[in-house]
């Protein structure tokens, strides 16, 4: 699957890639160190969440980053 984040809100793009992850929101909120209801803030777009946390998660679950310059 591809994502082209520049197409999305982070807050989806942050959706997709727990999605793709296939954890619920507690799991993955757990695997972070954080509460589910501060994931779901990310989710909803309440709180911004920072490249680390992205990182974090791809590097665990072998999603590849990949930046393109046109």
């Amino acid at each position: 699957m591809k994502l082209t984040a520049n197409d999305y809100e982070p807050k989806y793009v942050f959706k997709i890639l727990r999605e793709w992850t296939n954890l619920t929101q507690e799991e993955l909120a757990k695997e972070l160190n954080m509460s589910k209801f501060g994931l779901k803030k990310y989710e909803n777009g309440e709180n911004r969440f920072y490249y680390e946390t992205i990182l974090k998660i791809c590097k665990k679950h072998n999603i590849t980053i990949t930046f393109e310059k046109q």
